[in-house]
């Protein structure tokens, strides 16, 4: 069993259990890692390390989600 560690994600601090991996990590808070994209440490880290990288204590992540959507050309209003 891992123990747990405190790492700060998105400048929140959560807990996770040390020595798991990125990409385990990334789903576990919910993320859809096609639509991510993360920062480690204050370095942009490639998605083909996430699965190789280890998440320990005091860890930092920055995790941008892409969104789609809005308003089609032909549905803009003014207010």
């Amino acid at each position: 069993m891992s123990t747990p560690v405190t790492i700060r994600v998105n400048g929140r601090a959560v807990a996770v259990s040390s020595g798991r991996m990125l990409t385990t990590c990334l789903e576990r808070l919910g993320y859809d890692l096609r639509l991510v994209a993360v920062e480690f440490n204050g370095e942009i880290l490639h998605r083909q390390h996430w699965r190789h990288t280890r998440i320990r204590e005091g860890d930092v992540l920055e995790v941008v989600t892409i969104v789609g959507g809005g308003l089609s050309p032909g549905r803009w209003r003014r207010t």
